[in-house]
């Protein structure tokens, strides 16, 4: 396991485009168990399963994640206000005393390291993807992620049970995963920022330390999408999102914050 994005990493594997991966890993802050203080490396951010090379990937391409499963521990922890709180899982349910919230799994970080050499942190999420933390990229998601280096040199983790668009704690239900796979594709699709394709819907995402501006990079990713997929003019994407695409607040707690742009298959006929 690593806890940074580096394109000097040698891959801990390597599939052709069409293969599948996976694997297990602790939760973000690297434990297994709550009760046993984990071996975490100096300076180290999110434990992450990694670098898988896509054989033939090329910068300038487009990585494909197909999301088959993501399988949690029966136990995760949410840190707020310098109080950490543990859950148990029950079935389709985490427990917190009395309270409890359904069961909504997802792989927090899934991404690439940037071009430049050198070791980078894993807390904000970049074009590459990274740590996204998104709730709707749940198993049966699809995520597209522009390719910045040559093998795309994929790295994925940062189990949560659960989470609110925003993680205003700062964390969601961060809990080891007992398995995670990921199919992994590659396209000549261009792209500003990711895009994911869900059961129902397409999202777009922007970051940026600014709120606005991370907005605007979804946006305009979303048009492009509608442009492609609807056949419509940059004016009318316009339209049509304006009155048909929803814009949320991913997180706001990773350095730079994100926004995704969600348009529902029933939203425009």
């Amino acid at each position: 396991m690593r806890g940074w994005f580096s394109r000097e990493y040698e891959p801990v594997e390597a599939v052709e485009p069409g293969g599948s991966v996976s694997f297990q890993v602790p939760n973000a802050g690297w434990f297994w168990d709550a009760d046993v203080e984990p071996e975490r490396p100096e300076g180290a951010g999110h434990a992450l399963h990694g670098p898988v090379e896509v054989r033939g990937a090329r910068e300038g391409q487009t990585l494909v994640v197909r999301i088959d499963e993501v399988v949690p521990f029966d136990w995760g922890l949410t840190a707020a206000d310098g109080e950490t709180f543990i859950w148990s899982r029950d079935g389709d349910w985490w427990q917190l005393g009395e309270r409890r919230v359904r069961s909504a799994p997802f792989l927090g970080v899934i991404g690439m390291p940037p071009p430049e050499p050198g070791e980078h942190s894993t807390t904000p999420p970049r074009r590459w993807g990274g740590n996204i933390d998104c709730k709707e990229l749940v198993a049966g998601t699809t995520l597209y992620l522009p390719i910045p280096v040559d093998g795309a040199l994929l790295m994925a983790g940062d189990g949560h049970g659960a989470q609110g668009d925003g993680e205003v704690s700062g964390t969601a239900i961060e809990c080891p995963l007992e398995r995670a796979t990921l199919t992994l594709g590659v396209e000549d699709r261009d792209l500003r920022s990711p895009i994911a394709r869900t059961a129902d819907s397409w999202l777009s995402f922007g970051f940026d330390e600014d709120l606005d501006i991370a907005a605007e990079q979804a946006t305009e990713t979303m048009l492009d999408l509608m442009q492609r997929e609807l056949r419509v003019t940059r004016p009318e994407a316009l339209a049509l999102a304006s009155v048909a695409v929803d814009l949320r607040v991913t997180q706001v707690v990773n350095q730079v914050k994100g926004v995704h742009a969600v348009l529902r298959d029933d939203a425009i006929s």
